[in-house]
Protein backbone atom coordinates (compact mmCIF):
# COMPACT_ATOMS: atom_id res chain seq x y z
CA UNK A 1 0.00 0.00 0.00
CA UNK A 2 0.98 3.75 -1.05
CA UNK A 3 2.26 5.91 2.23
CA UNK A 4 -0.47 8.93 2.33
CA UNK A 5 1.34 11.67 0.66
CA UNK A 6 -1.46 13.89 2.87
CA UNK A 7 1.68 13.75 5.68
CA UNK A 8 4.30 15.22 3.38
CA UNK A 9 4.05 18.93 5.34
CA UNK A 10 3.64 17.46 8.60
CA UNK A 11 5.90 18.45 11.29
CA UNK A 12 6.19 17.20 14.85
CA UNK A 13 7.51 18.37 17.78
CA UNK A 14 9.70 16.43 20.61
CA UNK A 15 7.77 15.60 23.54
CA UNK A 16 10.80 16.67 25.50
CA UNK A 17 14.23 17.82 25.14
CA UNK A 18 17.40 15.77 24.78
CA UNK A 19 20.35 16.31 27.40
CA UNK A 20 23.79 15.44 26.06
CA UNK A 21 25.97 13.47 28.43
CA UNK A 22 29.40 12.68 28.33
CA UNK A 23 28.60 9.18 28.61
CA UNK A 24 25.99 8.94 25.61
CA UNK A 25 28.52 10.23 23.37
CA UNK A 26 31.41 7.83 24.94
CA UNK A 27 28.78 5.07 24.36
CA UNK A 28 28.14 6.21 21.03
CA UNK A 29 31.55 6.67 19.59
CA UNK A 30 32.75 3.23 20.83
CA UNK A 31 29.40 1.53 19.29
CA UNK A 32 31.07 2.98 15.96
CA UNK A 33 34.61 2.44 16.62
CA UNK A 34 35.87 5.46 16.81
CA UNK A 35 38.21 6.52 19.22
CA UNK A 36 39.58 9.96 18.65
CA UNK A 37 39.80 11.53 22.12
CA UNK A 38 37.50 15.00 21.40
CA UNK A 39 34.78 12.13 21.76
CA UNK A 40 35.75 10.31 24.81
CA UNK A 41 38.27 12.35 27.19
CA UNK A 42 36.93 16.06 28.32
CA UNK A 43 41.19 17.34 28.53
CA UNK A 44 41.61 16.39 25.11
CA UNK A 45 38.54 18.19 23.72
CA UNK A 46 39.69 21.16 25.80
CA UNK A 47 42.86 21.00 24.44
CA UNK A 48 41.51 20.71 20.80
CA UNK A 49 39.51 24.05 21.83
CA UNK A 50 36.14 22.70 22.77
CA UNK A 51 34.19 23.38 25.68
CA UNK A 52 33.70 19.76 26.88
CA UNK A 53 33.38 16.09 25.08
CA UNK A 54 32.46 16.94 21.21
CA UNK A 55 29.43 14.03 19.58
CA UNK A 56 30.66 12.50 16.46
CA UNK A 57 29.12 13.78 13.42
CA UNK A 58 26.53 11.26 13.13
CA UNK A 59 25.38 11.36 16.93
CA UNK A 60 22.35 13.26 16.13
CA UNK A 61 20.72 9.80 15.37
CA UNK A 62 20.60 8.84 18.55
CA UNK A 63 17.65 10.79 19.66
CA UNK A 64 16.56 12.45 15.85
CA UNK A 65 14.55 9.41 14.42
CA UNK A 66 13.16 8.74 17.47
CA UNK A 67 11.39 12.20 17.97
CA UNK A 68 9.05 12.41 15.02
CA UNK A 69 6.63 11.92 17.53
CA UNK A 70 4.03 9.63 16.33
CA UNK A 71 4.56 10.18 12.88
CA UNK A 72 5.97 7.03 11.68
CA UNK A 73 4.03 5.14 13.66
CA UNK A 74 0.48 6.74 12.89
CA UNK A 75 -1.48 4.03 11.09
CA UNK A 76 -3.15 6.84 8.69
CA UNK A 77 0.85 7.03 7.13
CA UNK A 78 0.54 3.63 5.88
CA UNK A 79 4.19 2.47 6.77
CA UNK A 80 4.90 -1.31 7.20
CA UNK A 81 7.96 -1.37 9.34
CA UNK A 82 8.48 -4.59 8.95
CA UNK A 83 9.46 -3.49 5.52
CA UNK A 84 11.49 -0.49 6.33
CA UNK A 85 15.34 -0.14 5.57
CA UNK A 86 17.39 2.65 6.42
CA UNK A 87 18.17 4.69 2.99
CA UNK A 88 20.26 8.02 3.37
CA UNK A 89 21.41 9.86 6.19
CA UNK A 90 23.04 13.31 6.10
CA UNK A 91 23.58 16.37 8.59
CA UNK A 92 24.16 19.53 7.79
CA UNK A 93 26.01 21.32 11.27
CA UNK A 94 25.78 25.27 12.32
CA UNK A 95 27.95 23.82 15.72
CA UNK A 96 28.97 20.91 16.90
CA UNK A 97 27.19 19.10 19.63
CA UNK A 98 29.08 19.28 22.60
CA UNK A 99 28.45 17.06 26.58
CA UNK A 100 25.97 19.46 28.74
CA UNK A 101 24.08 20.05 25.22
CA UNK A 102 20.64 20.31 26.28
CA UNK A 103 18.34 19.98 22.65
CA UNK A 104 15.31 20.16 21.04
CA UNK A 105 14.16 18.28 17.56
CA UNK A 106 11.86 19.01 15.21
CA UNK A 107 11.13 16.73 12.00
CA UNK A 108 8.85 17.80 9.47
CA UNK A 109 8.55 14.35 6.86
CA UNK A 110 9.52 16.84 3.12
CA UNK A 111 8.69 13.95 0.97
CA UNK A 112 7.09 10.67 0.05
CA UNK A 113 7.98 9.43 -3.42
CA UNK A 114 6.99 5.94 -4.90
CA UNK A 115 10.52 4.31 -6.64
CA UNK A 116 9.54 1.21 -8.28
CA UNK A 117 7.72 -1.01 -6.08
CA UNK A 118 9.09 0.88 -2.62
CA UNK A 119 8.56 3.88 -0.87
CA UNK A 120 10.82 6.66 0.04
CA UNK A 121 10.26 9.11 2.94
CA UNK A 122 12.77 11.69 3.69
CA UNK A 123 12.23 13.07 6.88
CA UNK A 124 14.17 16.70 8.03
CA UNK A 125 14.97 17.55 11.34
CA UNK A 126 16.25 20.63 12.59
CA UNK A 127 18.03 20.53 16.03
CA UNK A 128 18.24 23.80 18.04
CA UNK A 129 19.28 24.24 21.72
CA UNK A 130 16.42 25.03 24.58
CA UNK A 131 17.28 28.77 23.60
CA UNK A 132 16.91 28.20 20.04
CA UNK A 133 20.60 28.51 18.84
CA UNK A 134 20.30 26.20 15.37
CA UNK A 135 22.83 23.57 16.10
CA UNK A 136 22.34 20.97 13.17
CA UNK A 137 19.85 19.81 10.63
CA UNK A 138 19.64 16.17 9.61
CA UNK A 139 17.77 14.09 6.57
CA UNK A 140 16.72 10.80 6.97
CA UNK A 141 15.06 8.64 4.08
CA UNK A 142 13.92 5.32 4.75
CA UNK A 143 12.69 2.90 2.35
CA UNK A 144 9.59 0.55 2.67
CA UNK A 145 10.50 -2.16 0.17
CA UNK A 146 7.92 -3.41 -1.60
CA UNK A 147 4.77 -0.40 -0.87
CA UNK A 148 4.22 1.00 -3.22
CA UNK A 149 1.29 0.46 -5.43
Amino acid sequence: MALNRDFVGRTYEASASYEVSRVKIREFAAAIGDQNPIYHDREAAIAAGHPDVVAPPTFPIVFSLGNTGGALADPELGLDYSMVVHGEQRFEYQRPIYAGDELICTSTITEIRGVGRNEFLTLRSDITTVSGEPVCRTYNTIVERGGAA
